[in-house]
């Protein structure tokens, strides 16, 4: 098979590294965490720690520079400032271990890993914990938790980074459904590209792609976006109930190869129905 491949301005990443571990800060604990976007909230004396961090997904490029806000305050506001200590990181992508990001206390910065020299904790405001990271890389796509922790108190807001790119079909000069998913893999790195995910395919397909060919995704599922239904694109059957917003899935990687299904996305399709 051949792959879906995302290039040059929106790449993922295919390899990440091992985890790192130090003893800068609190270890992960789940009491107290906000699992989502926005406000994350703790109760500490009588006095609630909000963590605020924006719920929208924040879109730039390679190359570039951007700022991942996250800001905090207390209810009812204290009169005077507390001591607070912030860790950054990049949550699991695709069975990715998380990556250790910055840490800081007080004026004590500290960076790990690859982002070493390009990660920065942004207080242009009071209470403001924002991070901003420059020289963005294929790998630095995904979700950013922002934690403070406040004594034994703590709470955090994700941010979700993407890079836009181009997502296309990619066909080896051997033909097409040559490739098994690790090769897959290899032909898109060969071309300073990545396997596009299935979020993205989607979203290309939403703009108008159309494509009656297979291709690996980043998930290792066997996927062609269609947006009109026709006999060598899984049959007209698929015209209802809403033939616009098909798209179909029929094939997944397993350890002794490759199992065939069929499904559709019946929320996003019926919501556009």
């Amino acid at each position: 098979l051949t792959p879906w491949v995302l290039v040059l301005l929106f790449l993922l990443p295919c390899v990440s590294g091992l985890p790192f571990y130090n003893g800068f800060y609190y270890s992960n604990s789940p009491n107290g965490r906000n699992p989502g976007n926005g406000y994350g909230e703790g109760l500490f004396n009588g006095v609630k720690l909000v963590v605020e961090t924006p719920e929208e997904t924040l879109f730039t490029h390679r190359g570039a520079t951007v700022t991942l806000p996250c800001h905090y305050h207390y209810e009812p506001a204290l009169a005077s400032p507390r001591p607070v200590r912030i860790k950054w990181w990049k949550l699991s992508e695709n069975g990715a271990p998380e990556q250790d990001v910055l840490v800081a206390i007080g004026k004590r910065h500290r960076s790990f890993g690859d982002y070493q020299g390009r990660a920065h904790l942004r207080q242009d405001k009071e209470r403001e914990v924002s991070l901003e990271l420059w020289d963005l890389r294929l790998e630095d796509y995904g979700r950013y938790r922002c934690e403070v922790i406040d004594g034994l108190e703590d709470e955090s807001g994700l941010v979700e980074l993407e890079l836009r790119g181009v997502v296309f079909p990619y066909q080896p000069p051997q033909g097409r459904y040559q490739l098994n998913f690790h090769e897959a893999q290899q032909a898109c790195e060969e071309q300073d590209a990545a396997v596009a995910s299935f979020e993205q395919l989607f979203r290309a397909w939403e703009e108008g792609l159309d494509w009656c060919n297979a291709g690996w995704l980043q998930d290792a599922t066997v996927q062609y976006p269609i947006t009109l239904p026709r006999e060598p694109c899984g049959g007209l059957d698929l015209a209802q109930p809403c033939p616009s917003l098909h798209l179909k899935i029929y094939g997944t990687q397993t350890h002794t190869g490759i199992h065939f299904q069929h499904k559709h996305i019946p929320d996003k399709a019926s919501k556009a129905c």
